[in-house]
C-alpha cells in the first residue's frame, strides 16, 4: 500500500504539513547528481583554467547556499536551522565529468531531504553555468536521494549508483 501524500488535504489542495507533534531528532540526508562533459571541458576545471574562475569553489559555496534557502524555492518546504550542509565533487573519469555529493543535517521535527537535494541541484547548475563557455552539451543527470537518516519513518539507503547520461 502506498504512504499516503502528507501534503495534500482531503480535497486535494495544498497543505504545509504540520510537525508540531513530531520528536526532534537528528536527521541527515545525502544526495547526488551528474555533470556529464566532454574529457577536454573536465580537464579545463580541474586545471582551474575556466574563464569564470574556481569551479569546483563556487559550486561547492552554491550548494550549501541553496541548501539554506530550499523553503524559499519549493513550496510548502519548512525553513530548518540547519547544523550542517556540506557539497563534495569528485572527478568521474568514467563519465567523463562530476559527481556531486551534497550532505544535509539538522536536529528537528522534518527531515532534510530536499535540502540535499536543493544543493546537490544547485551545484551541478553551477558547474554547468561556469563551464558552459567551454561546452554547452553538458547534461546533469542522477540527481537523486542517496540516503536518509532520521524521523518517524525511519531510515533509507538507494540500492546503488544511478545511471548517469
Amino acid at each position: 500500500m502506498a504512504a499516503a501524500l502528507t501534503h495534500l488535504g482531503a480535497s486535494g489542495e495544498a497543505n504545509m504539513v504540520d510537525v508540531g507533534d513530531k520528536a526532534e531528532t537528528v536527521r541527515t540526508a545525502i544526495a547526488e547528481g551528474f555533470v556529464s562533459m566532454r574529457a577536454e571541458t573536465l580537464e579545463m576545471i580541474l586545471a582551474g583554467d575556466a574563464k569564470k574562475g574556481d569551479v569546483l569553489g563556487t559550486a561547492r559555496i552554491a550548494g550549501i547556499m541553496a541548501a539554506k534557502r530550499a523553503h524559499e524555492l519549493i513550496p510548502l518546504c519548512h525553513p530548518l536551522l540547519l547544523t550542517k550542509v556540506s557539497v563534495e565533487i569528485e572527478p568521474d573519469t568514467s563519465l567523463p565529468g562530476l559527481r556531486v555529493t551534497a550532505l544535509a543535517r539538522v536536529t528537528g521535527k522534518t527531515g532534510v531531504e530536499m535540502e540535499a537535494l536543493t544543493a546537490a541541484s544547485v551545484a551541478c547548475l553551477t558547474i554547468y553555468d561556469m563551464a558552459k563557455a567551454a561546452d554547452r552539451a553538458m547534461v546533469i543527470s542522477g540527481i537523486r536521494l542517496v540516503e536518509k537518516t532520521g524521523g518517524k519513518s525511519g531510515d533509507y539507503k538507494s540500492a546503488g549508483r544511478a545511471e548517469s547520461a
